[in-house]
């Protein structure tokens, strides 16, 4: 007998509308996905050229993640490199919820005044904005911003301890103690010369009205400049107190006082180019020190004035020095941010150079010896990309071919402009 195969023509019919009607959804979704990638990358482009705050940039995303993720997301692949770690994944349930938390609502989950700003006006008018972060910051929180009340009076504390010299960390860049000391080239200045730290107001000495100064963060910025003419940097050091020299002062004007002072020294040292206005951060001591081999430091944060149109050379001359530290010193830097404003200057006075940068060295409860092991550190550094950027700029100075049009004057004849007197 023949078998007779029977076709279902309706079946057949109806599935091959189904495959149809299904291609042509895979076409449109295709479609759609390239015309959305196209617009994306225009308005990447339309970004970079058009905006200059790093606010809406992906920038700030990626700076957000540590490097701690990049490491665990190849971990995944290559199982050894995960061997020994003893740092939660940032894969874990926390980490991810925390930062998807973060991505969809703006809000920082472990700084619930970021839910506040949303809602109170002004009170987001300073957001500092994460451009990159340091493995010194795993929480990634913003450096913390303090306006004194004139009517609370510190209490002085009791005597503090005096850092032994051994406790400097060896030096992180080539030593040019031989080198002459250049011309003054880098400012060192403080727009909140009376930001102190508590554990130092217990050195004050016999008389704290005139000696309290000198025991806040100037301090810091003595030791920065001393460190970098030792390595051969001329530095300027002003210790201007505003408070008790400005008739009618204002905290709020507080950047435009120091950007007097700048301005001042620019017109008397003419070499002046780079700038760094030091300051404290307000937060306590466990999230402003660090140990590294069982030798504590002040964390460092810095921070870029973005309403200066040409922010990003700043970030870079930061991102310079950041790097550096992160190498040699992992865990000192709490990254760099940027804001969108400050008392009357939202440029942070950045805008008279490309290397200028403000740094937060310490928090209020850091230690001398702590704050003076980091200003070391951080010296070294500024003079090790100072000396780079001299080397890359260095100009060939080897005599050139002269021209053969051109006559050349007897070799024992001086040109009359250049003939000196008594020789």
């Amino acid at each position: 007998m023949k078998s007779f195969r029977t076709w279902n023509i309706g079946r057949i019919r109806q599935n091959l509308i189904q495959m149809l009607a299904m291609g042509r959804t895979f076409v449109l979704l295709m479609g759609l996905s390239i015309v959305f990638f196209i617009l994306l990358g225009i308005g990447g482009l339309a970004e970079q050229s058009l905006n200059t705050s790093p606010v809406s940039s992906m920038k700030g995303l990626a700076a957000s993640l540590s490097s701690r993720f990049f490491v665990d997301m190849v971990g995944m692949e290559i199982p050894h490199l995960d061997k020994g770690k003893k740092e939660a994944s940032t894969f874990s349930g926390q980490h991810m919820t925390n930062f998807v938390f973060q991505l969809l609502t703006n809000v920082n989950p472990s700084d619930p005044k970021s839910l506040l700003a949303r809602e109170v006006p002004g009170l987001a008018a300073n957001n500092a904005v994460l451009l990159r972060n340091g493995s010194g910051n795993k929480d990634a929180d913003a450096p913390q911003d303090y306006h004194p009340d004139s009517s609370k009076q510190i209490e002085i504390p009791n005597e503090a301890t005096t850092p032994p010299e051994s406790s400097d960390p060896p030096s992180t860049s080539e030593d040019h103690g031989t080198r002459p000391i250049t011309d003054k080239v880098v400012m060192i200045y403080h727009s909140h010369p009376q930001e102190s730290y508590n554990p130092l107001l217990g050195t004050l000495g016999d008389n704290p009205s005139t000696a309290a100064f000198d025991k806040n963060v100037g301090i810091v910025g003595t030791k920065v400049s001393k460190e970098l003419e030792k390595k051969g940097l001329g530095a300027l050091h002003t210790l201007a107190d505003y408070a008790s020299s400005v008739q009618g002062y204002n905290y709020n004007f507080s950047y435009k006082y120091s950007k007097a002072t700048v301005k001042a020294a620019m017109t008397q040292n003419k070499d002046l180019k780079y700038f760094i206005d030091i300051h404290r951060d307000s937060a306590h001591y466990k999230k402003t020190t660090n140990v590294i081999n069982g030798v504590s430091y002040a964390k460092l944060f810095f921070i870029i004035g973005y309403a200066n149109p040409n922010w990003r050379k700043n970030e870079a001359f930061a991102t310079a020095i950041h790097e550096r530290i992160e190498k040699k010193y992992p865990g000192i830097s709490r990254g760099i941010w940027g804001k969108t404003s400050a008392q009357g200057n939202g440029e942070y006075n950045q805008s008279f150079s490309p290397n200028s940068v403000l740094i937060e060295v310490g928090g209020i409860d850091n230690t001398q010896e702590e704050l003076d092991r980091t200003s070391k550190i951080l010296a070294d550094t500024i003079a090790e990309v100072y000396w780079s950027q001299q080397k890359a700029n260095k100009v060939d100075t080897s005599p050139k071919k002269e021209s053969k049009n051109k006559k050349i004057a007897p070799k024992d004849t001086v040109p009359a402009e250049e003939a000196v007197p008594g020789t």
